[in-house]
């Protein structure tokens, strides 16, 4: 019962179509990520080394991006209801793409603009530009995720759509990562302040954004789509599809966990190298480590999902990140000859679970509309910018306690941290992230059951006109 896909979404596409459309979708992560990475893992790292924010802002900052992240997420699937009953001449997703793309751009080079935030007042005001700049990119990030699955229904091509797509989205996070410290520094050696640097940085970052976005809209192209794609979904409907797609619920529970995290890793990373490590320049080369890392595994991604199924490799992801993080908690604080080998072991394996949630909530789509009888790309994957937000904001509130709790936050070096400052920034960085992500994979274990077999029956119904609920 091996099928190539259901029919109305692949018959007389041509290879060019294909491949046309790959590339059309990747490129526009690029920038998105690079904004995306700027402000969920530098924002904090901009206001207390940049323009230094006192400490009393700080912890009020901290709690607001902590709630906003957290409500943001949770209005998620509106905006998935709201992007998947939208009709238009141009789809249901690219006018959102659109939207969401240039106000997130604007949003995100007002927060970089430096205003004093030591007053209550521009605290406030802060608080509602972050807020404004979640609900713009949420609405970008539901509307572009969810149109992946629309674009092939095939596995094999969706692997490839998003293997490209991860590519491209973490040369994105890669320049960022890998740039932050030496672009930032040159532009503030030339506009004269750590302020303007950043600011520069940011509009670079949304200059790249909105160029990428710009080649999906144009380039892009969907098939027709299936039957009960374009029916309406209601509001008193949508708990239901979250949460009687038991698949789609469970990798979202088993994602956010391995999100917090893998997020909290990342966000230490700057303040590892500065206050633990003690050099800061050599942030730039483990971030060398975990571009070409990233890239070489998801590369390599589509070759190896050919030869092993889905749950290995998802098993042996989890294995090389929990031997990076061990790795890297005993290595000496001092040398990069034991912390290399951990981040590739780390950047590696979470580059294969990258494209693996991917593929799990794509074809976590084609699942709810077999059991449910009804299509809800949007609905469904607004659970991915849900789950990333969850990792973010609860990665963002645990980075920005510890950095004030371990003396980081008023240290000028790492002569400045105490033993214990040390310690309490390394089982933050490294302990606590292992304890989630070894949560993430007892849920995939015990409650994922979409394999290959299973997705190939379902495709065969659903291309015959058969739903779980016509039976």
């Amino acid at each position: 019962m091996a099928l190539a896909g259901l029919q109305p979404l692949t018959k007389g596409r041509s290879y060019m179509d294909f491949k046309r459309n790959r590339w059309a979708f990747g490129i526009g992560t690029i920038g998105r990520d690079m904004v995306y990475s700027l402000v969920s893992t530098y924002l904090i790292f901009y206001l207390t080394d940049a323009i230094y924010v006192p400490t009393a802002s700080l912890w009020w900052i901290n709690g607001i991006i902590l709630f906003a992240r957290i409500f943001d997420a949770a209005n998620d699937p509106l905006m998935g209801l709201v992007v998947d009953n939208t009709r238009t001449r141009f789809g249901k997703f690219k006018p959102w793409i659109a939207f969401g793309a240039f106000f997130s751009g604007i949003a995100t080079v007002l927060m970089f603009l430096g205003f004093s935030l030591d007053s209550p007042k521009n605290v406030a005001l802060f608080g509602l530009l972050y807020i404004a700049w979640g609900i713009f990119y949420t609405t970008n990030d539901i509307s572009y995720w969810s149109m992946l699955p629309s674009l092939s229904a095939k596995q094999s091509e969706r692997e490839k759509i998003g293997a490209i797509a991860r590519i491209c989205a973490n040369i994105g996070l890669f320049f960022v990562v890998a740039g932050i410290i030496p672009l930032t520094q040159a532009f503030s050696s030339l506009l004269g302040s750590s302020q303007k640097g950043y600011l520069a940085f940011a509009a670079l970052t949304v200059a790249v954004m909105w160029a990428g976005q710009l080649a999906t809209l144009i380039f892009a192209k969907q098939p027709k789509a299936p039957d009960g794609a374009n029916s309406r979904t209601y509001l008193r409907e949508m708990a239901k599809i979250i949460f009687k797609n038991d698949q789609l619920l469970f990798t979202a529970l088993s994602m956010i966990l391995f999100m917090i995290g893998y997020m909290t890793t990342a966000a230490f990373g700057i303040y590892y190298f500065k206050y633990v490590y003690g050099q800061e320049s050599m942030y730039t080369y483990f971030a060398l480590i975990l571009g070409v890392s990233q890239l070489s595994a998801i590369t390599a991604f589509p070759f190896l999902s050919k030869r092993f199924e889905r749950d290995y490799l998802f098993k042996l992801s989890m294995a090389l990140i929990a031997a990076g993080y061990i790795l890297f908690f005993f290595s000496p604080t001092g040398t990069m000859l034991f912390i290399g080998p951990a981040g590739i072991l780390i950047f590696v394996g979470q580059a294969f679970i990258q494209v693996l949630m991917l593929m799990f909530l794509a074809d976590s789509v084609d699942y709810g509309h077999w059991k449910l009888g009804k299509r809800n790309d949007s609905l469904s994957f607004s659970l991915q910018p849900f789950i990333n937000k969850s990792g973010g904001a609860l990665s963002n509130a645990i980075v920005g306690a510890v950095v004030i709790l371990s003396g980081m936050k008023d240290a000028d070096s790492a002569q400045d941290i105490s033993a214990g400052g040390i310690v309490a920034v390394k089982a933050a960085m490294l302990l606590f992230p292992m304890i989630c992500i070894f949560l993430s994979y007892l849920i995939y274990r015990a409650k994922y059951k979409l394999d290959r077999k299973f997705y190939e029956y379902i495709s065969w119904e659903l291309e015959n006109g058969r739903t779980k609920e016509s039976e």
